[in-house]
Protein backbone atom coordinates (compact mmCIF):
# COMPACT_ATOMS: atom_id res chain seq x y z
CA UNK A 1 0.00 0.00 0.00
CA UNK A 2 2.04 3.44 -1.30
CA UNK A 3 1.54 6.18 1.08
CA UNK A 4 0.31 9.72 0.69
CA UNK A 5 2.68 12.54 1.32
CA UNK A 6 2.23 15.97 2.48
CA UNK A 7 4.95 18.85 1.59
CA UNK A 8 7.66 18.44 4.67
CA UNK A 9 6.74 14.86 4.94
CA UNK A 10 9.61 12.13 4.81
CA UNK A 11 9.86 8.49 4.69
CA UNK A 12 12.43 5.88 4.44
CA UNK A 13 13.06 4.22 1.00
CA UNK A 14 13.25 0.81 1.20
CA UNK A 15 14.38 -0.71 -2.53
CA UNK A 16 17.76 -0.37 -3.87
CA UNK A 17 16.34 1.25 -7.46
CA UNK A 18 13.53 3.59 -7.23
CA UNK A 19 11.55 5.39 -10.63
CA UNK A 20 10.46 8.73 -9.83
CA UNK A 21 7.86 9.58 -12.44
CA UNK A 22 4.91 12.70 -12.57
CA UNK A 23 1.64 13.32 -13.71
CA UNK A 24 1.25 16.64 -14.82
CA UNK A 25 -1.85 18.44 -16.96
CA UNK A 26 0.48 19.85 -19.53
CA UNK A 27 3.78 19.39 -21.68
CA UNK A 28 5.87 19.51 -18.95
CA UNK A 29 10.08 18.26 -18.43
CA UNK A 30 11.22 15.86 -15.55
CA UNK A 31 15.07 16.54 -14.51
CA UNK A 32 17.52 15.57 -11.27
CA UNK A 33 19.68 17.64 -9.58
CA UNK A 34 22.42 15.61 -7.80
CA UNK A 35 23.63 17.82 -5.16
CA UNK A 36 26.43 18.24 -2.10
CA UNK A 37 25.85 18.45 1.51
CA UNK A 38 26.16 22.33 0.27
CA UNK A 39 23.05 21.89 -2.06
CA UNK A 40 25.49 22.74 -5.12
CA UNK A 41 25.77 20.41 -8.06
CA UNK A 42 29.45 19.33 -8.41
CA UNK A 43 29.71 19.83 -11.92
CA UNK A 44 27.28 19.59 -15.50
CA UNK A 45 27.39 16.09 -15.57
CA UNK A 46 25.28 16.51 -12.08
CA UNK A 47 22.36 17.46 -14.10
CA UNK A 48 19.90 15.04 -15.56
CA UNK A 49 18.00 16.43 -17.95
CA UNK A 50 16.42 15.71 -21.71
CA UNK A 51 19.47 16.71 -23.39
CA UNK A 52 21.95 15.11 -21.20
CA UNK A 53 19.52 11.88 -19.80
CA UNK A 54 22.07 10.10 -17.58
CA UNK A 55 24.27 10.89 -14.77
CA UNK A 56 26.07 9.42 -11.94
CA UNK A 57 23.49 6.72 -10.69
CA UNK A 58 20.48 8.49 -12.41
CA UNK A 59 18.85 8.07 -15.95
CA UNK A 60 15.56 9.73 -18.14
CA UNK A 61 13.51 6.47 -19.59
CA UNK A 62 10.55 7.50 -21.80
CA UNK A 63 7.30 7.89 -19.69
CA UNK A 64 3.84 6.90 -20.24
CA UNK A 65 2.43 8.18 -23.52
CA UNK A 66 1.72 12.08 -22.79
CA UNK A 67 3.51 12.07 -20.02
CA UNK A 68 7.17 13.22 -18.92
CA UNK A 69 10.26 10.67 -19.16
CA UNK A 70 11.40 8.64 -15.87
CA UNK A 71 14.44 8.80 -13.20
CA UNK A 72 15.43 5.55 -12.66
CA UNK A 73 17.40 5.84 -9.80
CA UNK A 74 20.06 3.45 -8.55
CA UNK A 75 20.85 4.25 -4.72
CA UNK A 76 23.86 2.30 -4.54
CA UNK A 77 25.73 3.79 -7.60
CA UNK A 78 25.23 7.18 -6.26
CA UNK A 79 28.30 9.13 -5.37
CA UNK A 80 28.93 9.36 -1.77
CA UNK A 81 29.91 13.35 -2.29
CA UNK A 82 25.90 13.29 -3.29
CA UNK A 83 24.11 14.03 -0.56
CA UNK A 84 20.18 15.00 -2.41
CA UNK A 85 18.36 14.00 -5.46
CA UNK A 86 16.10 16.47 -6.28
CA UNK A 87 13.44 15.97 -9.09
CA UNK A 88 12.08 18.67 -10.78
CA UNK A 89 9.20 19.65 -13.17
CA UNK A 90 9.61 22.35 -15.41
CA UNK A 91 6.70 22.95 -17.38
CA UNK A 92 6.94 23.83 -21.50
CA UNK A 93 5.80 26.75 -23.69
CA UNK A 94 5.96 30.71 -22.98
CA UNK A 95 3.73 31.80 -20.04
CA UNK A 96 2.83 28.27 -18.67
CA UNK A 97 2.46 28.63 -15.30
CA UNK A 98 1.37 25.57 -12.44
CA UNK A 99 -1.41 27.67 -11.29
CA UNK A 100 -3.21 27.13 -14.86
CA UNK A 101 -3.82 23.44 -14.22
CA UNK A 102 -4.64 20.63 -12.09
CA UNK A 103 -1.81 20.58 -9.57
CA UNK A 104 0.71 17.77 -10.87
CA UNK A 105 1.86 14.45 -8.65
CA UNK A 106 4.95 13.12 -8.32
CA UNK A 107 5.49 9.38 -7.78
CA UNK A 108 7.90 7.08 -5.79
CA UNK A 109 7.86 3.48 -7.37
CA UNK A 110 9.99 0.96 -6.49
CA UNK A 111 11.96 -1.06 -9.20
CA UNK A 112 9.16 -3.61 -10.06
CA UNK A 113 6.45 -0.86 -10.26
CA UNK A 114 5.07 -0.82 -6.56
CA UNK A 115 4.33 2.69 -5.88
CA UNK A 116 5.95 3.20 -2.59
CA UNK A 117 4.74 7.25 -1.78
CA UNK A 118 2.69 9.67 -3.47
CA UNK A 119 2.87 13.45 -3.50
CA UNK A 120 0.41 16.08 -5.11
CA UNK A 121 1.74 19.21 -4.80
CA UNK A 122 -0.51 22.01 -4.11
CA UNK A 123 -0.61 25.95 -3.66
CA UNK A 124 1.65 26.74 -7.17
CA UNK A 125 0.21 29.86 -8.53
CA UNK A 126 2.78 31.61 -11.04
CA UNK A 127 5.56 28.75 -11.06
CA UNK A 128 6.34 27.52 -14.01
CA UNK A 129 9.52 25.25 -12.24
CA UNK A 130 9.29 23.23 -9.27
CA UNK A 131 11.07 20.94 -7.16
CA UNK A 132 9.16 18.04 -6.69
CA UNK A 133 10.67 15.43 -4.38
CA UNK A 134 13.67 14.75 -3.31
CA UNK A 135 16.12 11.89 -2.35
CA UNK A 136 18.20 12.59 0.47
CA UNK A 137 21.24 10.07 2.72
CA UNK A 138 20.29 9.69 6.01
CA UNK A 139 22.98 7.88 8.81
CA UNK A 140 23.55 5.45 5.59
CA UNK A 141 19.86 5.25 4.26
CA UNK A 142 18.17 7.07 1.80
CA UNK A 143 14.85 8.96 2.40
CA UNK A 144 12.44 10.54 0.44
CA UNK A 145 10.84 14.12 1.23
CA UNK A 146 7.74 15.97 -0.46
CA UNK A 147 9.36 19.67 -1.17
CA UNK A 148 7.05 21.48 -3.51
CA UNK A 149 9.31 24.20 -4.10
CA UNK A 150 8.29 26.28 -6.83
CA UNK A 151 10.00 28.67 -9.21
CA UNK A 152 8.73 31.84 -10.46
CA UNK A 153 11.79 32.75 -12.64
CA UNK A 154 12.05 29.22 -13.93
CA UNK A 155 15.56 28.46 -15.28
CA UNK A 156 17.24 31.56 -13.93
CA UNK A 157 15.86 31.27 -10.02
CA UNK A 158 16.82 27.58 -10.25
CA UNK A 159 20.52 27.76 -11.13
CA UNK A 160 20.47 30.80 -8.78
CA UNK A 161 19.84 28.75 -5.87
CA UNK A 162 22.05 25.89 -6.97
CA UNK A 163 25.02 28.10 -7.09
CA UNK A 164 25.27 30.52 -10.28
CA UNK A 165 24.17 34.29 -9.18
CA UNK A 166 24.29 37.43 -11.76
CA UNK A 167 25.80 40.50 -10.70
CA UNK A 168 23.04 43.15 -9.14
CA UNK A 169 25.22 46.24 -11.10
CA UNK A 170 28.07 46.63 -13.59
CA UNK A 171 31.11 46.77 -13.06
CA UNK A 172 33.46 48.86 -15.24
CA UNK A 173 34.34 47.68 -18.13
CA UNK A 174 38.30 48.16 -18.47
CA UNK A 175 39.37 49.20 -22.06
CA UNK A 176 40.72 45.73 -23.71
CA UNK A 177 42.04 46.83 -27.55
CA UNK A 178 40.45 44.30 -30.04
CA UNK A 179 40.23 43.88 -33.88
CA UNK A 180 37.21 43.49 -35.54
CA UNK A 181 35.95 39.35 -34.93
CA UNK A 182 35.87 37.77 -38.01
CA UNK A 183 27.59 25.34 -37.07
CA UNK A 184 27.49 22.45 -38.44
CA UNK A 185 24.61 19.43 -37.88
CA UNK A 186 23.70 18.84 -34.05
CA UNK A 187 26.80 17.33 -32.53
CA UNK A 188 26.33 15.46 -28.86
CA UNK A 189 27.08 17.22 -25.66
CA UNK A 190 30.57 16.72 -24.16
CA UNK A 191 31.82 13.59 -23.13
CA UNK A 192 33.83 14.51 -20.53
CA UNK A 193 32.82 15.32 -17.22
CA UNK A 194 32.20 19.24 -17.53
CA UNK A 195 34.24 21.23 -15.19
CA UNK A 196 32.71 21.99 -11.50
CA UNK A 197 30.10 25.17 -11.58
CA UNK A 198 32.24 27.07 -8.75
CA UNK A 199 34.25 30.70 -9.40
CA UNK A 200 37.49 29.84 -11.68
CA UNK A 201 40.41 31.46 -10.11
CA UNK A 202 41.22 34.79 -10.50
CA UNK A 203 44.49 34.31 -12.27
CA UNK A 204 44.76 32.69 -15.15
CA UNK A 205 46.78 29.08 -15.78
CA UNK A 206 50.43 29.20 -16.50
CA UNK A 207 50.82 29.98 -20.38
CA UNK A 208 53.78 30.75 -22.65
CA UNK A 209 54.67 34.19 -23.00
CA UNK A 210 52.39 35.27 -26.33
CA UNK A 211 53.60 36.10 -29.41
CA UNK A 212 53.50 39.78 -30.76
CA UNK A 213 50.37 41.06 -30.94
CA UNK A 214 48.83 41.21 -34.18
CA UNK A 215 46.84 44.65 -35.24
CA UNK A 216 44.30 45.86 -32.47
CA UNK A 217 45.91 43.64 -29.64
CA UNK A 218 48.50 45.28 -27.56
CA UNK A 219 47.89 48.63 -28.91
CA UNK A 220 45.36 51.27 -28.15
CA UNK A 221 41.59 51.20 -29.69
CA UNK A 222 40.54 52.90 -32.57
CA UNK A 223 37.82 55.24 -31.75
CA UNK A 224 34.88 53.30 -33.66
CA UNK A 225 33.33 56.23 -36.46
CA UNK A 226 30.42 58.10 -35.75
CA UNK A 227 27.27 56.68 -36.07
CA UNK A 228 26.13 53.28 -36.78
CA UNK A 229 27.04 52.00 -40.49
CA UNK A 230 25.29 50.58 -43.04
CA UNK A 231 24.72 47.03 -43.68
CA UNK A 232 24.92 45.73 -47.33
CA UNK A 233 25.09 42.26 -48.68
CA UNK A 234 28.05 43.25 -50.76
CA UNK A 235 30.22 45.29 -48.34
CA UNK A 236 30.21 43.82 -44.68
CA UNK A 237 31.09 45.51 -41.84
CA UNK A 238 34.81 44.50 -40.05
CA UNK A 239 33.91 45.94 -36.29
CA UNK A 240 36.05 47.28 -33.96
CA UNK A 241 35.68 47.07 -30.27
CA UNK A 242 32.71 48.64 -29.03
CA UNK A 243 31.28 50.07 -32.47
CA UNK A 244 27.38 49.13 -33.13
CA UNK A 245 25.51 48.81 -35.93
CA UNK A 246 21.93 48.94 -36.41
CA UNK A 247 19.60 45.51 -37.28
CA UNK A 248 18.61 46.88 -40.49
CA UNK A 249 19.55 46.90 -44.27
CA UNK A 250 19.75 48.64 -46.90
CA UNK A 251 16.81 50.93 -46.97
CA UNK A 252 15.59 50.55 -43.91
CA UNK A 253 14.38 46.93 -43.52
CA UNK A 254 14.96 45.58 -40.17
CA UNK A 255 16.32 42.71 -40.17
CA UNK A 256 14.12 39.86 -38.48
CA UNK A 257 16.14 36.38 -38.63
CA UNK A 258 19.65 37.02 -37.46
CA UNK A 259 22.28 34.39 -37.55
CA UNK A 260 25.79 34.31 -35.35
CA UNK A 261 28.67 32.38 -36.73
CA UNK A 262 31.79 31.25 -34.90
CA UNK A 263 35.04 29.72 -36.73
CA UNK A 264 38.20 28.53 -35.07
CA UNK A 265 41.21 26.72 -36.43
CA UNK A 266 42.95 24.84 -33.37
CA UNK A 267 46.73 26.30 -33.38
CA UNK A 268 49.67 23.33 -34.14
CA UNK A 269 52.41 23.00 -31.72
CA UNK A 270 53.93 20.30 -29.52
CA UNK A 271 54.52 16.58 -31.19
CA UNK A 272 57.02 16.09 -34.02
CA UNK A 273 58.32 18.96 -35.45
CA UNK A 274 55.66 21.03 -33.34
CA UNK A 275 52.85 20.32 -35.81
CA UNK A 276 50.12 18.21 -34.12
CA UNK A 277 47.21 19.97 -33.95
CA UNK A 278 45.89 20.69 -30.53
CA UNK A 279 41.89 20.06 -30.06
CA UNK A 280 40.39 23.03 -28.79
CA UNK A 281 37.05 22.96 -27.74
CA UNK A 282 34.87 26.42 -27.86
CA UNK A 283 31.36 26.81 -27.20
CA UNK A 284 29.11 29.47 -28.68
CA UNK A 285 26.30 30.92 -26.33
CA UNK A 286 23.69 33.22 -25.57
CA UNK A 287 22.24 34.65 -22.53
CA UNK A 288 19.22 36.48 -22.32
CA UNK A 289 18.52 39.21 -20.32
CA UNK A 290 15.52 40.97 -18.66
CA UNK A 291 16.92 43.98 -17.46
CA UNK A 292 19.53 42.80 -15.27
CA UNK A 293 18.17 39.04 -14.58
CA UNK A 294 19.28 36.08 -16.05
CA UNK A 295 16.16 34.77 -18.24
CA UNK A 296 17.58 31.68 -19.81
CA UNK A 297 20.74 30.38 -21.89
CA UNK A 298 20.85 28.58 -25.16
CA UNK A 299 24.41 26.05 -24.87
CA UNK A 300 25.65 23.05 -26.16
CA UNK A 301 22.97 21.56 -22.79
CA UNK A 302 19.96 23.21 -23.96
CA UNK A 303 20.42 24.41 -28.10
CA UNK A 304 16.91 26.40 -28.44
CA UNK A 305 15.34 28.89 -25.74
CA UNK A 306 12.25 28.05 -23.60
CA UNK A 307 10.76 30.41 -25.47
CA UNK A 308 11.61 29.19 -29.48
CA UNK A 309 13.51 32.30 -30.72
CA UNK A 310 17.10 31.10 -30.56
CA UNK A 311 18.32 27.96 -31.86
CA UNK A 312 22.16 26.27 -31.48
CA UNK A 313 23.22 24.53 -34.51
CA UNK A 314 25.22 21.89 -31.64
CA UNK A 315 28.44 21.27 -30.36
CA UNK A 316 31.36 21.34 -32.25
CA UNK A 317 34.30 19.43 -30.14
CA UNK A 318 37.70 20.09 -31.89
CA UNK A 319 36.84 23.63 -34.10
CA UNK A 320 37.15 23.50 -38.07
CA UNK A 321 40.20 23.75 -40.26
CA UNK A 322 38.43 24.36 -43.32
CA UNK A 323 36.02 26.95 -44.47
CA UNK A 324 32.39 28.00 -42.90
CA UNK A 325 31.29 28.41 -39.32
CA UNK A 326 31.77 25.54 -36.39
CA UNK A 327 29.16 26.64 -34.48
CA UNK A 328 26.13 29.02 -35.52
CA UNK A 329 23.38 30.55 -33.30
CA UNK A 330 19.83 31.54 -35.01
CA UNK A 331 18.41 34.25 -33.65
CA UNK A 332 14.09 34.83 -34.41
CA UNK A 333 14.01 38.40 -33.48
CA UNK A 334 10.65 38.34 -33.81
CA UNK A 335 9.72 36.25 -31.34
CA UNK A 336 12.14 37.46 -28.36
CA UNK A 337 9.66 37.93 -25.27
CA UNK A 338 9.46 41.79 -25.19
CA UNK A 339 10.83 41.78 -21.73
CA UNK A 340 14.28 40.26 -22.68
CA UNK A 341 16.16 43.14 -24.02
CA UNK A 342 19.39 41.87 -24.46
CA UNK A 343 21.21 39.01 -25.78
CA UNK A 344 25.33 37.96 -25.01
CA UNK A 345 26.89 36.53 -27.32
CA UNK A 346 29.44 34.36 -25.25
CA UNK A 347 32.33 32.46 -26.14
CA UNK A 348 33.75 30.11 -23.70
CA UNK A 349 37.08 27.17 -24.29
CA UNK A 350 35.53 24.45 -22.28
CA UNK A 351 38.91 22.54 -21.65
CA UNK A 352 40.80 25.76 -20.00
CA UNK A 353 42.86 26.63 -23.58
CA UNK A 354 43.76 30.11 -23.91
CA UNK A 355 42.85 32.16 -26.97
CA UNK A 356 46.45 32.54 -27.45
CA UNK A 357 46.19 28.89 -28.37
CA UNK A 358 43.57 29.50 -31.22
CA UNK A 359 44.27 30.72 -34.45
CA UNK A 360 41.82 31.99 -37.43
CA UNK A 361 38.95 32.77 -34.62
CA UNK A 362 35.99 34.89 -35.80
CA UNK A 363 32.30 35.75 -35.49
CA UNK A 364 29.93 37.14 -38.17
CA UNK A 365 26.79 38.02 -38.79
CA UNK A 366 24.60 36.63 -41.03
CA UNK A 367 21.03 37.57 -42.36
CA UNK A 368 19.35 34.39 -42.02
CA UNK A 369 16.70 35.21 -44.71
CA UNK A 370 19.29 35.75 -48.15
CA UNK A 371 22.28 34.12 -46.19
CA UNK A 372 24.23 37.38 -47.14
CA UNK A 373 27.23 37.99 -44.28
CA UNK A 374 26.72 41.50 -42.77
CA UNK A 375 29.26 41.92 -40.14
CA UNK A 376 32.38 40.57 -39.07
CA UNK A 377 34.43 40.22 -35.83
CA UNK A 378 37.85 39.08 -35.84
CA UNK A 379 39.74 37.59 -33.28
CA UNK A 380 43.65 37.34 -34.06
CA UNK A 381 45.29 35.95 -30.62
CA UNK A 382 47.32 37.01 -27.77
CA UNK A 383 44.35 37.33 -24.76
CA UNK A 384 45.34 34.81 -21.87
CA UNK A 385 41.86 34.20 -21.16
CA UNK A 386 39.46 31.29 -21.44
CA UNK A 387 36.07 33.46 -22.42
CA UNK A 388 35.10 36.29 -24.22
CA UNK A 389 32.25 38.61 -24.63
CA UNK A 390 31.71 38.64 -28.01
CA UNK A 391 28.71 40.79 -29.39
CA UNK A 392 25.53 42.05 -27.70
CA UNK A 393 22.63 42.48 -29.48
CA UNK A 394 20.13 44.80 -27.62
CA UNK A 395 16.98 46.86 -28.23
CA UNK A 396 17.24 50.54 -28.28
CA UNK A 397 13.82 52.00 -28.82
CA UNK A 398 11.59 50.27 -31.56
CA UNK A 399 15.34 48.75 -33.03
CA UNK A 400 17.47 46.27 -32.65
CA UNK A 401 21.30 46.84 -32.31
CA UNK A 402 24.71 45.36 -32.47
CA UNK A 403 27.54 45.81 -30.73
CA UNK A 404 31.15 44.26 -30.56
CA UNK A 405 32.61 43.79 -27.27
CA UNK A 406 35.47 41.70 -27.44
CA UNK A 407 36.33 41.32 -23.56
CA UNK A 408 38.15 38.48 -22.47
CA UNK A 409 37.50 36.79 -18.66
CA UNK A 410 38.52 33.38 -17.33
CA UNK A 411 35.75 31.02 -17.17
CA UNK A 412 35.45 27.58 -19.08
CA UNK A 413 31.79 26.90 -19.32
CA UNK A 414 28.33 28.91 -18.48
CA UNK A 415 27.95 28.17 -14.94
CA UNK A 416 31.22 29.74 -13.94
CA UNK A 417 30.46 32.65 -17.07
CA UNK A 418 26.98 33.64 -15.85
CA UNK A 419 28.20 34.98 -12.67
CA UNK A 420 30.53 37.33 -14.58
CA UNK A 421 28.27 39.16 -17.31
CA UNK A 422 26.55 41.85 -15.25
CA UNK A 423 28.94 44.05 -16.46
CA UNK A 424 27.87 43.82 -20.18
CA UNK A 425 24.55 43.66 -19.97
CA UNK A 426 23.86 47.83 -19.65
CA UNK A 427 22.92 49.92 -22.60
CA UNK A 428 22.93 53.56 -23.21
Amino acid sequence: MSTTLVKGQNGAVPAAEVVVSVRVAAAAELSALLVTEQGKVRSDADFVFYNQPSGPGVRLRNGVAGQPAELVIALAQVPPQIAQIRAVITLDGAGATFGRIPPPVAVVADQSGKTLYEYRIEDLASESIVIAVELYRRYGDWKVRAVGQGYAGGFAALVTDHGVSVEDAPRPVQPVPATAYPAPPPAPVHAAPPPTVSAYPTAPPPHSPPAPPPPGFGTPPVAPPAGDPGLSRGRPVNLSKGQRVTLRKEGGVALTRIRMGLGWDPAKQGGLFGRRPVNIDLDAWVAMFAGRHLADVAYYGQLTSKDGSIRHSGDNLVGGGGVGDDEQIVVDLTRVPRQVNTLLFIVTSYQGHTFEQVSNAYCRLVDDTTHAELARYALAGGMPFTAIAMAKVFRAGAEWRLEAIGEGFQAKHPGEAVPQLGRFISVD
